[in-house]
């Protein structure tokens, strides 16, 4: 019996025998795919850890309308998806794909790789030395060699192409994940979500939102109430007992511009189909509750003229589906639902994520069959169903819930609004961002009249601006071996705009490249060479800096007279930059996605020298899926003027077309507002321009 239970013994520890990697990657998302593939590429041996039973994250869980700001800042492995996409679809690049085109995207390049890719493997707890006093770093002529760097500030060891001296820390040595099984690795890189391996090793981290004061951001902290994504008309938030209605919030809302826990919201993005034979019914939730739905009940019959696409998203994929996002004030973003989230244990994450999928069932199967639902939207939404053909295994529901932001790292450089605006270069540049600011709404609130709003959206647009190596870097003294390209280091305001997939994947290409340098060189991750590690992108077709990143249009500053672009004016709702019809003026324009009739407009607001009268023009690019009747204000020294425009029609002075000849006076007293009221196709916002009449 003892010499059994010894073989017994034996052969349990030989089944939990610790695996050793160069570089052990956590978290299969799209960002963690790609840092694991770099890693691979040169030369590392590399372990993919996804908790789940998919890669992809949301690049292969429904959202399928890339999020992408302006295209020429996504080069290397990143853009490399979208050409492999595009293969798939005998295109050059694919920007829209369905999901499972996706995930066979990326199986199939691990796979090339040679990446060691394992499911169901969920961290449980980890191993870390304490720091030592002294550590030897390779001679600097190595490639990938630091020997200089400073632990003092960043700009005297940039100088010498590293962040400085990281030895002196704790170094992580293993994950233990919950069934057991350990995996030893010399650079570790957190690409989850959650950011679960970057917390159990000892790094500063944030949740919710910095207050205006903390960075100096004018965006941070609680917001103003907006108009987007926003009630229309005065809807009642309690019962009959004054009791609040499921899906408000009845706790303190703080002041604007205070810092809180409170996170945006996240949802599903939903694949539908439209065609017959590829569709399966909206499942009925086994707890669905329409009560749960009373507020959204009152607005449809308090605003009878809402229609489907001011209650959900629609963007069209290939073969007749979709990735449905959030529209409205009361939409699939499960408000309120997710501020707890970030730091919950495992079951209470599987909690959230399970009321998530509640809700968002839930309000799918209300509006296509509750009786009080206008008929125009059920009838509308009716002619849809989900997807048959994907996610096949998991009752054809995305897999992933859009964690939109959890944890963010408070690392070595902490990425801020004025990184987005105005300090847009940066000496250790690993890629770059231009998608807009974009938070969504983060609590729904009663006010003191006895209606309610929604607060926490931000939509302001950014120009091309160049992320910093330092931000995926843990603070020196913390984690000498750890990278974190997903809940990387940066304000609530900046992680608005960088947290998109094409970005993910950008900071996971620099995050594997310098992880499989530093296991090579046995060097802290603080001290790759930075110089070193610009170069290896570039050579894999990274966009790293503003002068490459190839202006299609021309600047505002180039054109006679007082021009104002898209990129400065003041935005109110969802606006999506693009690039798609040349030529515009900047880095591109702006355009309404043919969607939130009535409740999205661009102002531009001139600061004018002098006192004259001014030929007014509206830079826009044409195309035939354009609206032919664009209503523009223009308020001028003697009142308002409105014109109607059609933007099917190529201006008389490409990209300018005349609003006609109105006087103003010097200063910011007028402007010329771009509307989308009843317009019956995409409107075009792309500049401005005040030009002297003689």
């Amino acid at each position: 019996m003892r010499l059994m239970c010894t073989a017994m013994t034996i052969l349990a520890t030989a089944a939990l025998a610790a695996e050793e990697y160069d570089v052990v990657v956590y978290g299969g998302t799209a960002g963690g795919v790609i840092t694991a593939i770099a890693a691979a590429n040169e030369g590392a041996s590399v372990v993919l850890l996804e908790p789940g039973r998919h890669v992809g994250g949301m690049v292969t869980g429904g959202l399928g309308a890339t999020d992408f700001g302006r295209k020429a800042v996504i080069g290397g492995m990143s853009r490399e998806f979208f050409e492999r996409v595009g293969k798939h679809y005998s295109e050059p690049i694919s920007w829209r794909f369905e999901p499972h085109v996706a995930e066979r995207v990326f199986n199939d390049w691990l796979k090339d790789a040679k990446v060691k890719v394992l499911f169901g493997r969920r961290l449980a707890s980890i191993m870390r030395t304490e720091p030592r006093a002294q550590l030897t770093t390779p001679a600097p002529s190595e490639p990938g060699a630091q020997a200089t760097g400073s632990p003092g500030t960043g700009t005297a060891a940039q100088a010498t192409g590293s962040l400085g001296t990281g030895g002196i820390a704790p170094r992580l040595t293993s994950v233990k994940m919950d069934n057991g099984e350990e995996y030893l690795g010399k650079v570790f890189v957190d690409c989850s979500y959650e950011g679960d391996l970057m917390t159990r090793a000892g790094v500063s981290y944030t949740i919710g939102r910095e207050g205006m004061d903390q960075y100096g951001e004018s965006l941070a902290g609680r917001r103003e109430t907006c108009e987007y994504h926003q009630f229309k008309v005065k809807v009642s938030p309690r019962d009959a007992e004054g009791k609040l209605l499921p899906c408000v919030y009845g706790g303190e809302a703080g002041q604007v511009g205070q810092a809180d826990r409170k996170v945006q919201a996240y949802n599903f993005r939903i694949c539908m189909c439209n065609r017959k034979d590829n569709q399966v019914p909206f499942p009925r939730p086994a707890d669905y509750d329409p009560q749960r739905y009373e507020l959204l009940k009152r607005y449809l019959r308090a605003a009878p003229d809402l229609t489907l696409d001011k209650v959900i998203h629609i963007v069209m994929m290939p073969n007749g589906k979709t990735d449905v996002n959030n529209n409205g004030a009361f939409s699939t973003d499960h408000i309120g639902g997710s501020w707890d989230y970030p730091d919950a244990d495992y079951a209470r994450r599987r909690a959230i994520w399970d009321d998530h999928v509640s809700y968002v069932q839930g309000f799918l199967y209300f509006l296509a069959n509750d009786p009080s639902v206008p008929r125009q939207i059920q009838d509308e939404l009716n002619k849809w169903g989900l997807a048959r053909d994907e996610f096949v295994d998991n009752d054809h529901w995305p897999y992933q819930l859009y964690i939109r932001e959890a944890r963010r790292m408070v690392g070595e450089y902490v990425m801020r609004q004025a990184d987005l605006q105005t300090d847009r270069t940066k000496p250790d540049s690993i890629g770059m961002g231009s998608y807009n600011s974009d938070s969504h709404h983060v609590q729904r609130i009663p006010t003191p009249e006895g209606g309610v709003v929604n607060e926490g959206d931000m939509q302001v647009p950014v120009k091309p601006y160049e992320i910093a190596y330092r931000a995926i870097v843990p603070k020196r003294g913390q984690c000498r071996n750890l990278l974190v390209p997903v809940c990387f280091s940066a304000s609530h305001v900046a992680y608005s705009s960088m947290r998109m997939e094409p970005q993910y994947m950008i900071m996971g290409q620099a995050a594997g490249l310098a992880a499989a340098n530093a296991a090579r060189r046995n060097l802290p991750v603080a001290d790759v060479d930075v110089f070193w590690l610009q170069e290896r992108l570039r050579e894999q077709g990274a966009v790293l800096s503003l002068a490459e990143a190839i202006s299609e249009g021309s600047a505002a500053g180039n054109w006679p007279g007082f021009v104002i672009d898209a990129s400065a004016a003041q935005v109110t709702g969802d606006w999506t930059t693009s690039e798609s019809v040349k030529p515009f003026v900047g880095d591109g324009y702006l355009h309404d996605e043919n969607a939130g009739k009535g409740e999205r407009s661009v102002r531009f607001v001139p600061d004018l020298p002098a006192d004259g009268e001014y030929d007014v023009r509206l830079a826009y690019t044409p195309n035939r899926n354009r609206a032919s009747n664009v209503p523009v204000v223009v308020r001028h020294a003697d009142g308002e003027k409105r014109v109607q425009l059609n933007q099917t029609q190529a201006p008389a002075d490409p990209p300018f077309a005349s609003l006609g000849r109105f006087r103003f006076k010097a200063g910011k007293a007028g402007y010329v507002e771009v509307r989308n009221d009843g317009t019956n196709g995409y409107v075009v916002a792309d500049a401005v321009q005040w030009i002297v009449v003689k």
